[in-house]
């Protein structure tokens, strides 16, 4: 791959075969049939009708498609009609989610500007950004979005923001030199990227590649390839779904085969085997599920926290690594002065005596060799000359009063080279010269300084100390601007060689401060096994300062750049990976190849950013978290989750949030499970047996769709536990039905099955079928309903709260109202196939049906340790 950086402008012209007069009309056709245009391409979309039928793929669902099939050609109608419901409400409700495409090429798209100025036939035309070709002259000036790469033939006073390419937040200023080292993109002085924007100044560019040969296309070809994985909730169901068939296939299988052999009917032992499948699968779980995420993203979107993709809901809770970029994520993307030198002390930005004449001064030098102002809470400028401007206001400097009292009569503009600003102000009836700009040049051009014991000659120990505080400045990430001045003899234009003989002033320290709730929310995560990355295009010195600040670094050694993982194998980099808080200097293909390394051991990881270049990993991670008021919306678009209020700690709360989340679906699982069990448990009971059938297939499907749903919903609804942060990360290679998972389901469920089968054995007493039958569903009904109560926590409901989850209740009440319209409504009685039951027989059945509950309850009060 050419490295056009390492070439001259003279050596890029001949080798893209360019003069001065730009391409002609000929040369563009040419080029434009091997180049292609200047075009993001975009992968081929799934349509939605795909993603419907899609949505049927389920092991569990297509059990459910074949028994509503059979149901069918067995002439039940209403089994057909409710299964076919809640399998069809299902994939819409699926369709729905996945339907919110990834429109991340869209936007990327949308950052060229329509139109751009190139030199063509030996004139300057504007064309459509489109049809800009290889070896165009791209004409740039202050305010253009730049919609080609390309190598800088000509730089005057340019400076390009770059912060959505490469995460750095200050504007670049760019050279037409050559540069010989191979660098990172960040580095790249004399080239200039698709999606950057000109923030001051002008140049004249060489194009050296337009589409998806451009950095920003490279990263559209990583969106496209980064894979997006299930989280760890749908595996789990995925692996649960399969478990949970083959189980249910295996039990009915024994029922219907018990059956024939016991003399029953074919059609009526399988039309009961069907029945019995029907109601031991969990239909409405995927629903259940889906409704419980739904009310988690509407209270996470007022807790600032927006959630575009469902089940990232409940990943929140398995995050164990949080990747994070700095500028606009950590920090404020905003310089603010931290501390100044002044009369040979260090003094803090809000500890200025204005009554002291030298630092009153290097304020209002620093106002004067100044550009930038602040009107109406809108900044124009440089963002070092606003933190300049916002530290006057500190004082009540108003800058364009200081600059009206101190008219300025000449300047010498920022120039990369020289790295240096000079204006020329009238004060006090007297032209003063002032400049600003880089210690390292502006130090040798100083001759004195100011003191408060006045003016004197600046000695080699002066300097030496000047230098040790820049370099501490430097070392804690600081940005340090040197202000000096002169004075000058009114008349004559200033030049270059006037920037010297200079009187030092003092040094201003400057940064992009760590947000105030940037080093509580890292605690955090800390705090709850969650361990904080910093992942930056910014310089090293700089990351690992904020890092420090804020705590996610300890050691210095932990920080690395991106150049000294480039040669690492993807092995390689999995065994450092732990071991590393802070990379700086990367680029969008490293970030990724960091997220998958933690991913390929095993972690969940949230990836959280603001620009292009977090696009790829922010798709890659399993969370990708972007930024509402910073973000680009390649960025959002590529998230799964958007902070409206840019504020990491919101992070945290979705954490915690997901957390809870997570337990609630799994307690709204095991409350299904247990109680399908208790179903299971009472047939196969009856049919070893050789008893009469307990359940009517109406009875089951009522059970389903009532004293399962709305429970389970409920118990999903359960308000936080406050210490859900105490915990580790669970481990997401535990499946959701393991050993302990399952041996509660069985111990929940018999003792629902033995409530049932005492009452159906009463009934049974009777000598009347019907009456067992109706007593065993009634039974098993309103002891599902009571466990709700035992299913919203491994604690005793005494302390969670008896009152706490008002939906547990009004689950409740639905239930065992409708239930006793079924017992009592003649219309319905005939119906559901439910007999009159006397006042003795409804008695047992409370009885029976509130000891589950009692047994449970008596349990975790004393063996529930809590929390």
């Amino acid at each position: 791959m050419t490295q056009y950086h390492q070439q001259s402008s003279v050596e890029v012209m001949n080798k893209l075969n360019v003069t001065n007069q730009g391409l002609s009309d000929y040369d563009v056709q040419k080029r434009q049939e091997v180049y292609g245009y200047n075009v993001l391409e975009e992968s081929k979309k799934v349509s939605t009708l795909a993603v419907f039928f899609g949505q049927f793929k389920d092991l569990l669902v297509i059990i459910l498609m074949v028994a509503a099939f059979i149901s069918f050609l067995l002439g039940e109608v209403e089994s057909t009609i409710v299964i076919l419901i809640v399998i069809i409400l299902n994939a819409v409700l699926g369709t729905v989610q996945h339907v919110k495409a990834e429109k991340s090429l869209g936007n990327l798209k949308a950052l060229s500007s329509p139109i751009a100025k190139v030199m063509r036939n030996n004139q300057i035309i504007e064309i459509p950004s489109e049809d800009i070709v290889v070896g165009d002259l791209l004409y740039l000036e202050a305010g253009d979005y730049i919609n080609a790469d390309g190598r800088l033939l000509e730089s005057h006073n340019l400076h390009i923001n770059e912060s959505s390419l490469t995460g750095e937040s200050l504007a670049v200023a760019k050279s037409a030199d050559s540069i010989k080292e191979d660098v990172t993109i960040a580095d790249k002085k004399n080239m200039v990227f698709t999606g950057s924007f000109v923030t001051n100044g002008r140049g004249v560019v060489i194009v050296t590649a337009i589409g998806m040969e451009t950095e920003i296309g490279k990263i559209a070809n990583l969106l496209d390839t980064a894979k997006e994985k299930k989280t760890p909730l749908q595996v789990s169901l995925d692996q649960f779904g399969e478990k949970l068939a083959l189980g249910i296939t295996m039990i009915c299988v024994v029922i219907f085969t018990i059956d024939l052999v016991r003399g029953r009917e074919l059609v009526e032992s399988f039309m009961f085997a069907v029945s019995l499948a029907v109601a031991a699968i969990p239909e409405a779980l995927s629903s259940i599920v889906t409704i419980v995420l739904a009310f988690g993203t509407q209270k996470m979107a007022k807790e600032n926290a927006i959630i575009r993709k469902l089940f990232a809901v409940e990943s929140l809770g398995s995050v164990s690594v949080i990747c994070s970029d700095k500028t606009g994520t950590l920090t404020e993307n905003k310089m603010v002065v931290q501390h100044v030198y002044v009369n040979q002390k260090v003094i803090p930005h809000d500890q200025l005596y204005m009554k002291n004449a030298i630092e009153k001064d290097l304020i209002l030098k620093a106002l004067l060799c100044n550009d930038a102002l602040e009107r109406d809470h809108k900044e124009i400028g440089d963002p070092t000359e606003i933190a300049l401007v916002k530290l006057g206001k500190q004082y009540d400097f108003d800058e364009l009063l200081v600059r009206d009292h101190c008219p300025r009569v000449a300047e010498l503009p920022f120039d990369s080279d020289r790295k240096l600003m000079s204006t020329v102000n009238r004060i006090n009836q007297q032209n003063i010269m002032i400049t600003k700009g880089a210690l390292d040049v502006l130090l040798f051009k100083m001759s004195k300084m100011n003191t408060s014991q006045g003016l004197v000659n600046l000695t080699q120990e002066h300097r030496k100390k000047i230098e040790e505080v820049n370099r501490d400045f430097s070392m804690n990430g600081l940005r340090v601007l040197a202000i000096a001045y002169k004075e000058v003899r009114e008349g004559r234009p200033i030049t270059v060689f006037d920037e010297r003989d200079l009187i030092f002033v003092g040094l201003i320290a400057m940064m992009d401060p760590p947000r105030k709730e940037s080093k509580a929310a890292v605690e955090s995560c800390i705090k709850a096994g969650i361990k904080p990355v910093m992942i930056t295009g910014d310089h090293k010195i700089t990351a690992t300062a904020i890092a420090k600040q804020i705590g996610i670094l300890q050691d210095p050694s932990e920080a690395i750049e991106g150049a000294e993982i480039e040669g690492l194998t993807d092995r390689e980099l999995q065994e450092k990976v732990q071991d590393v808080s802070v990379y700086a200097r990367v680029t969008p293909e490293q970030k990724i190849r960091i997220v998958r390394a933690w991913q390929e051991k095993g972690n969940v990881v949230a990836m959280t950013g603001d620009g292009v270049n977090d696009g790829p990993a922010l798709k890659q991670a399993d969370i990708g978290v972007a930024m509402g008021i910073t973000g680009t919306e390649v960025a959002k678009d590529a998230s799964s989750m958007i902070l409206t209020d840019d504020n990491f700690s919101t992070i945290v709360k979705a954490i915690s949030n997901g957390r809870s989340i997570y337990t609630n679906i799994k307690n709204a699982i095991l409350f299904l499970l247990s109680g399908n069990a208790g179903a299971i448990f009472v047939v196969l009971y009856a049919t070893i047996l050789g008893l009469p059938v307990p359940f009517a297939p109406v009875h089951l499907l009522f059970i389903n769709l009532l004293t399962d749903s709305l429970p389970a919903i409920a118990i999903g609804l359960e308000p936080n536990n406050k210490n859900t942060m105490k915990d580790k990360p669970r481990d997401i290679r535990t499946p959701l039905l393991n050993k302990a998972f399952t041996t509660q389901v069985i111990l929940e469920g018999l003792l629902i099955a033995i409530a049932t089968a005492v009452a159906f054995e009463i009934g049974l007493s009777t000598g009347d079928t019907l009456t067992a039958s109706t007593m065993a569903f009634t039974t098993l009904c309103l002891s599902r309903l009571i466990h709700g109560f035992n299913s919203r926590s491994k604690q005793s409901i005494f302390a969670i709260g008896v009152f706490s989850n008002k939906y547990t209740w009004l689950a409740f009440l639905i239930g065992f109202v409708a239930l006793h319209v079924v017992l009592f409504v003649p219309s319905f009685t005939g119906i559901f196939e439910v007999a009159a039951l006397s006042g003795a027989q409804l008695g047992f059945i409370y009885s029976l049906s509130f000891m589950p509950f009692l047994v449970n309850q008596w349990f975790k009060l004393l063996f529930v340790r809590s929390k």
